[in-house]
């Protein structure tokens, strides 16, 4: 009974790679052109933030944190775990991972979030999208960690495009939330007094939505940081690499270390990140 189904498979993975073969060959150049302008916005990203020396870095993150939160407990926090990250050597690779997760963030927040907006104003829009941002969210990393290998070659693009994939159904999902729970009465009430489509926008459902637009943001780049050893396998530089060269040697001191060093930047990056959002919720329920 069964065989007769195994003997008529649908060709679904033949198709794909049929089209991602007729990308290669008609759309090449397209691909190699993304190819190097992302490479070079990471890698300038990268030379940045390697110019500015451990120490001073350091003390512009502490006093970034210390204005956003108004916390010494969350400063000195700041400082003793990217000292820790100094000692333990991890410092470029850190700075490989920084760039990276910003870059791919910023791609996430510059795409997701007026999609996020169209699909809130046009319900049949999210209803399309979906199955696609499910598919997206569940699919194995591995599975379309193929296909932009094979179009964009070795090294940090597949990567970020990778960590894109995965990571811009957040943005996208809580964007869509923040608008839809605007209450209709504000809506109203602005539009009662003569606000036009994009004054309602901008100075109504952005900053209501504000708040659960920046928990979007956050839990992008949470989602980003899990994906650097993933990008390592592909080529990418970071923190992923060592982790990959400790599972491939079964170095336990190294992987600990790497590891740990993630950890560090994640919790480091959520702590920050929250600020803004709580001040926006203030501002947002004023």
């Amino acid at each position: 009974m069964t065989q007769w189904l195994v003997d008529h498979k649908i060709p679904l993975g033949a198709w794909l790679r049929a089209f991602v073969d007729a990308l290669t060959t008609n759309a090449q150049g397209v691909f190699d052109a993304i190819s190097v302008s992302l490479e070079f916005l990471i890698g300038g990203l990268t030379a940045g933030l390697e110019a500015i020396p451990p120490l001073l870095f350091i003390a512009l993150v502490a006093v970034g944190a210390y204005v956003l939160h108004r916390s010494l407990a969350l400063a000195a926090f700041a400082v003793l775990s990217l000292l820790l990250i100094v000692n333990l050597g991890y410092w470029a690779e850190m700075i490989q991972t920084l760039s990276l997760v910003f870059c791919a963030t910023l791609v996430c927040v510059i795409v997701g979030v007026p999609i996020g907006i169209a699909a809130a104003h046009r319900p049949w829009l999210y209803q399309a999208m979906r199955p696609l941002l499910d598919l997206m969210q569940t699919i194995p990393t591995f599975v379309y960690l193929i296909p932009t290998l094979v179009l964009f070659g070795l090294g940090v693009v597949p990567g970020l495009i990778s960590t894109v994939i995965f990571a811009i159904p957040a943005p996208i999902r809580l964007t869509h939330l923040g608008f839809t729970t605007v209450p209709g009465a504000l809506r109203e009430a602005a539009s009662a007094f003569g606000a036009t489509k994009r004054q309602l926008l901008f100075k109504v459902e952005l900053p209501y939505a504000l708040p659960t637009i920046m928990a979007g943001i956050t839990q992008c780049i949470m989602l980003s940081l899990s994906m650097v050893v993933i990008a390592a396998l592909v080529g990418a530089d970071g923190l992923g690499k060592p982790v990959v060269r400790a599972l491939n040697t079964v170095n336990i001191a190294m992987g600990f270390e790497a590891g740990l060093c993630i950890v560090i930047l994640a919790i480091l990056l959520d702590r920050i990140c929250k600020a803004p959002a709580r001040r926006a919720a203030r501002g947002a329920r004023a």
